[in-house]
């Protein structure tokens, strides 16, 4: 099926399949006749890395692709800036097709249009912290005293200022991965891709990288492709989150969607424990049209778990719409109620 024309879009894909092996084509018919991965693998001794995956990402959200070891998540990032090439399918980016570029369109691509930051953060160990975070904006031909001066706003945004002379075997984990973001924020792009970007973090320096990305979208509004196999991570700060399994897509949805209603038995799995005071917005629970003023008052996308802490001082909480208008309120009896409502033991 091919992709309509949609301004909204960010980046579309249609029957994206990834088969690893000599002869793909076998291996794809097999695919298409309904045979499984483990079939295909079985008999023909190709891997299929993705198996039919059609998804949609809307200009400026943080979209979040998540699975276990080998379900395909890394794969399919890797098809949006064409490190790897799909066996079938159709990729579609900010209205231009991917897969028709030429070698010229997809370096000029790479370097303009697409940022990625990687899990074992990438950086060039000879070079200083600020060479870093300018590197892409040198290959771009940018000239220096203004690559340097770009490269030094972006230090200082991701909280690293002073460091700009340091070398990267000088930084904690947490830090190099903060330039390895200036690095992708600096070039500009509508688009970042990060893969796995904070999984080799310690927990507590990984929440505040969390936060930061959170905190930095508010006010770039990117388009941000964000792969984890963290469940509590994909619910702290996706938008939309698209599940796979062996390749193949399980259920896409707002985090409440997919956390409140899943789709089979895999994502059943996932969801049992997590919390779900991550996932449920206050615009799906809020008591709508009640406009008396409140003394706090959060965003109709805030989740349960960020106003659980009013309630020790407030009676109910304001919630506003994205023009900052009070369009009803929540309670505490209306969030736990909620949260009773969908805990494991509420059937």
């Amino acid at each position: 099926m091919s992709i309509e024309a949609n301004p909204n879009l960010a980046i579309a894909m249609r029957g994206v399949t990834k088969i690893f092996g000599d002869n793909p084509q076998v291996a794809l018919e097999m695919l298409r006749s309904g045979r499984s991965k483990a079939d295909v693998q079985a008999e023909t001794g190709h891997v299929v890395g993705l198996d039919n995956v059609s998804l949609d990402i809307a200009k400026g959200q943080i979209f979040v692709v998540m699975g276990l070891s080998g379900s395909g998540k890394s794969t399919l990032i890797r098809h949006v800036n064409r490190l790897i090439e799909p066996t079938a399918g159709e990729i579609i980016v900010d209205g231009t097709d991917v897969l028709t570029m030429t070698l010229a369109q997809l370096r000029s691509y790479r370097r303009s249009s697409v940022a990625m930051v990687f899990q074992k953060f990438g950086l060039l160990p000879h070079r200083s912290v600020i060479d870093n975070v300018a590197y892409g904006l040198e290959v771009r031909g940018v000239a220096k005293k203004q690559r340097t001066e770009e490269a030094a706003k972006w230090i200082e945004i991701v909280g690293l200022a002073g460091y700009e002379n340091s070398q990267p075997r000088q930084l904690s984990g947490g830090q190099q991965q903060r330039v390895g973001l200036a690095r992708a924020l600096a070039l500009d792009t509508d688009i970042i891709l990060m893969d796995e970007a904070f999984s080799a973090l310690d927990p507590l320096i990984r929440s505040g990288m969390q936060d930061q990305l959170i905190e930095l979208q508010k006010s770039l509004g990117k388009t941000i492709l964000f792969i984890t196999h963290d469940f509590d991570e994909a619910l702290k700060i996706g938008d939309r989150i698209a599940v796979l399994k062996d390749g193949a897509l399980q259920q896409e949805g707002k985090p409440e969607d997919i956390v409140l209603r899943p789709a089979n038995e895999h994502i059943e799995e996932f969801v049992r424990q997590v919390n779900k005071a991550r996932a449920i917005h206050v615009r799906s629970i809020m008591e709508r049209g009640a406009t008396e003023p409140c003394e706090r008052s959060v965003p109709m996308d805030a989740r349960c778990e960020d106003v659980l802490p009013l309630f020790a001082e407030h009676q109910w909480v304001g919630v506003l719409d994205n023009d900052g208008n009070q369009i009803g309120r929540v309670t505490a009896k209306q969030v736990i109620k909620a949260l009773a409502r969908y805990s494991p033991d509420a059937a």
